[in-house]
């Protein structure tokens, strides 16, 4: 007959099993984290804004996409924005720029009465054509290829540079 455990045994290997248990709840996020780009690889594609007819000559107008690369966790974060500006009655002259600050990824807010970009959180500027104007920021802003399809303006999508 085998020696029973003794109550310091026991809680010994209970403390063991309960560390292991917490070991593995920590690293199968991190782990999921690191791996993802392996399992979803991040591809460039066009994704479509919308109709030229959306976007008035002159003006900036914000505009949102299909992430290029959604994970299954990402629920509502999946859509991304950007600012579209028109600048003339061209077929294929626009600008588009990503909503983030390139200070800290901050989203910037078109301000059409000053003809800037501003950002609310350390107090970046930029002129209608992505330029820095004043504050923190250490780049112009991130700005994403375009093109016109069959009357429709369309993106090439790709992660952004960290800042």
């Amino acid at each position: 007959m085998p020696d029973p455990l003794s109550r310091r045994q026991f809680l010994g290997r209970l403390s063991l099993a309960l560390s292991a248990l917490a070991g593995a709840v920590v690293a199968v996020p991190i782990l999921a984290y690191l791996l993802s780009p392996l399992i979803h690889p991040v591809t460039n594609r066009w994704q479509p804004l919308g109709p030229i007819t959306k976007f008035p000559v002159g003006q900036t107008v914000q505009a949102s996409f299909e992430d290029p690369s959604p994970l299954p966790w990402a629920g509502l974060t999946a859509r991304s924005a950007v600012w579209v500006r028109r600048n003339s009655s061209a077929l294929a002259d626009f600008t588009v720029f990503a909503v983030n600050c390139t200070h800290l990824g901050c989203p910037v807010t078109w301000l059409a009465d000053g003809d800037i970009f501003l950002c609310p959180c350390h107090g970046g500027v930029y002129y209608k054509d992505g330029t820095v104007a004043a504050g923190p920021p250490p780049r112009p802003l991130f700005q994403y290829q375009s093109r016109v399809v069959n009357g429709e303006l369309q993106i090439l999508t790709r992660p952004l540079p960290v800042a």
